[in-house]
């Protein structure tokens, strides 16, 4: 396969799992075994980055919003509990860190992820269809938001989107919707800090042959793909659960535990 086309539906996979609760590092593995190729940290870096910026993009708006507003008590409330998430996943981040746990990110792990993640997502749609339709981001919802980012950190295949919507969902955020916001807004500066830091440290290893092209088009291709499945995303939460996700998660699971060996 030509390696542009290759890079180019890289970036479409990432753009489109990046923020779906489907795990992008499950679909990548699953790329690179159909024959897109094993790509550099660096390369993977970039290209979620480019997924991040989309969403930054269809965000701004809110977020000027709480930049500028922080003297009205509603907005300095939401964007503080912004902060305490970001800050727990920080500090927590760099403990696990610290401590060197990590879990290898071949088939096995992530296909179980998936699974459990998927049941996980039935439960909290469950959960939050007999709760009162709370769009309020409690504190409790916020911490636990910060400490859902570290564990799909830590556990591949889990989807940082999924365990933060979900882990807001079971603390009492019955809308979807404002869950899903909280937990794409907090993302945004986790994810720019983690994917710094991991460029930073895979730049000064060297990045060998890296070709700059190929990741700039991954890089463009990561950004529009996301950019039209979060609007698409957004929109679709407003009138449906994510029961469909839950289901696709278990069934891929599945699909990986029987057809791909489990060292790879």
């Amino acid at each position: 396969m030509n390696s542009v086309l290759q890079v180019v539906l890289l970036g479409i996979l990432e753009g489109v799992t990046e923020f779906l609760p489907v795990s992008s590092t499950g679909h990548l593995l699953i790329g690179e075994r159909l024959g897109l190729g094993q790509r550099s940290e660096v390369f993977n870096i970039v290209i979620q980055a480019g997924a991040i910026l989309a969403v930054t993009l269809i965000y701004w708006r809110r977020l000027w919003a709480l930049t500028t507003g922080l003297r009205e008590p509603e907005q300095r409330d939401y964007a503080l509990k912004l902060f305490v998430a970001f800050a727990i996943t920080a500090v927590l981040g760099l403990v696990v860190k610290k401590l060197g746990f990590e879990l290898p990110e071949t088939v096995t792990p992530i296909a179980w992820a998936l699974i459990i993640g998927g049941f996980w997502m039935i439960a909290a749609e469950r959960f939050a269809a007999r709760a009162s339709r709370q769009t309020h981001i409690s504190w409790p919802a916020a911490i636990v938001v910060g400490v859902a980012q570290i564990i799909a950190g830590v556990f591949p295949g889990t989807s940082r989107s999924g365990a933060t919507i979900f882990a807001a969902m079971f603390v009492g955020t019955g809308d979807r919707s404002a869950a899903t916001e909280f937990s794409f807004l907090v993302g945004i500066p986790t994810m720019y800090a983690a994917s710094a830091y991991a460029l930073m440290k895979e730049l000064s290893r060297g990045t060998g042959g890296e070709n700059w092209s190929e990741l700039a088009i991954a890089f463009v291709v990561s950004s529009v793909t996301a950019f039209i499945v979060v609007k698409w995303l957004i929109r679709y939460i407003q009138t449906h659960t994510f029961t469909l996700f839950a289901w696709y998660r278990i069934a891929l699971g599945i699909a990986l535990l029987v057809w791909l060996p489990s060292g790879s």
